[in-house]
């Protein structure tokens, strides 16, 4: 990196001149990323990640290993830096260099952009499924240890989102929905009991024409269920899909499954909005009296051509008014075999599926998943699998940082707050000391979180 000495001089700032040069050798803005290696201690992600991979390079020139390279860049997207590219920035940066085992001021450098980009080109369709195995088994085995097997229920979210393409790559193609080229991630979450918070555990990348009704989603969904089921065998499981996955397959399967409650969103057909007619006429009298929208519960068995038998489909009646004050009609339905109210299923267990949204649009905005800007499709699924990765860090953290302002902090909140501060690192023979400003506004938080993750008053 090279190396900026020229001295700034500011004489009319501060009444008197103040002098500006960039000659601290050994610091940091990045001093509270310390966190990360603690969250990573208590999952053993990346242990269990770098344990998929097989080294196929001539020993005598590996300089990074395939462990340094995989931490780095996990590392690095948790830290907000999601482009191989900026390794050139990182090179000596002390505090990676300690997250990665090295010493942060004699330590040799980090791995630069053209390996990691060769680390990243190199993982094919085996090792993807292996480390998305990992990830999965990791988030699950975590959260076993935390809650010791108090567990009543665990809610299932799938959710596919647009990740659009700018580019040659592999298997980028035009959807009519999103209105560009693009890929389509399905992102799946589990939560636990009542907790708010939802656990990203499986992220699998998808061509730009992919249906979510196709026979790969029912086969990751299996798979998700059997391991969710072997952790938890006593655990009611609940799962909440929208419209485009129901169909005759997945139904078929969530039909199979013992002790799992569904509810799938369903897309509208003339059948069902003949049934929904008569709760509409309730709506349109209760909207008529109220001069507001209203909404009507009912239900009603349904059989499509496809299905092999009658499922119970919940009706939401409601009548909207838009921007001009007219009144129009909002047919919803959703399939379920649960057997509570219409009024619960479909405002409590369906519609607070959306708090999804709020994780996904973190993975975008905060950790930056969209960025599969690779030719190869392989290298871009390895990509979302270290943001998948990342975000479980950053997860591990906040579940840390409850009974603090930070509890509900999104994932830019947390790297701004905990992450970006400024350091001081001074090593020794014995030790090595990581000095933190004195006035730092969240010290108290990030003491409190440091602590929960295992650190002790020294």
């Amino acid at each position: 990196m090279e190396k900026i000495t020229q001295r700034l001089i500011f004489p009319e700032l501060f009444g008197k001149p103040t002098h500006y040069q960039f000659d601290e050798p050994h610091s940091s803005s990045d001093g509270g990323a310390l966190l990360l290696k603690a969250a990573d201690q208590k999952l053993q992600l990346t242990t269990a990640l770098a344990a998929c991979l097989v080294d196929e390079r001539q020993a005598a020139k590996v300089k990074h290993s395939l462990s340094d390279l995989l931490r780095q860049r996990i590392y690095g997207l948790a830290g907000g830096y999601a482009d191989a590219n900026d390794a050139a920035r990182l090179a000596h940066e002390p505090i990676f260099k300690l997250l990665l085992g090295r010493s942060p001021i004699t330590g040799s450098e980090l791995s630069s952009q053209p390996t990691l980009s060769r680390f990243e080109n190199s993982i094919g369709p085996r090792e993807n499924y292996r480390l998305g195995l990992a990830l999965a088994r990791s988030v699950i085995a975590r959260q076993q240890q935390r809650l010791r097997g108090k567990v009543r229920s665990i809610t299932i979210d799938l959710d596919p989102t647009a990740d659009p393409t700018h580019g040659q790559q592999q298997f980028s193609f035009f959807n009519g929905h999103y209105d560009s080229h693009c890929y389509l991630p399905l992102l799946g979450f589990l939560s636990f009991n009542d907790e708010p918070e939802q656990y990203l555990v499986t992220a699998l990348l998808r061509p730009g024409n992919a249906s979510e009704k196709h026979a790969v989603v029912v086969g990751l969904l299996q798979r998700l269920v059997d391991l969710v089921r072997t952790a938890f065998p006593k655990a009611l499981l609940k799962l909440r899909l929208d419209g485009g996955f129901t169909g005759p397959v997945m139904l078929a399967y969530l039909d199979s499954v013992p002790r799992l409650e569904y509810v799938c969103g369903m897309p509208k057909n003339a059948v069902l909005e003949r049934d929904a007619e008569p709760l509409l006429e309730q709506a349109r009298k209760l909207a008529e009296l109220t001069n507001q929208s209203a909404q009507v519960f009912g239900e009603c068995r349904y059989q499509a051509r496809s299905w092999k038998h009658q499922r119970r489909v919940i009706i939401k009646a409601e009548l909207v008014f838009n921007h001009r004050g007219e009144p129009k009609d909002n047919p919803r339905f959703v399939v379920t075999n649960q057997r509570q109210s219409p009024k619960f299923i479909y405002k409590k267990a369906y519609c607070s599926r959306g708090e999804i949204e709020n994780r996904i649009k973190e993975l975008h905005h905060g950790l930056e998943i969209d960025r599969t800007s690779c030719p190869r499709f392989w290298a871009n699924q390895f990509r979302v699998l270290l943001t998948a990765a990342a975000y479980a860090l950053m997860q591990e953290i906040r579940r840390h940082a409850r009974r603090t302002t930070l509890a509900r902090a999104q994932v830019t909140t947390l790297r701004e707050r905990l992450f970006k501060l400024s350091a001081r690192i001074e090593e020794s023979v014995r030790r090595i000391v990581v000095q933190l400003p004195q006035s730092f506004p969240y010290a108290t938080e990030w003491t409190r979180i440091a602590r929960q993750l295992g650190a002790a008053p020294g």
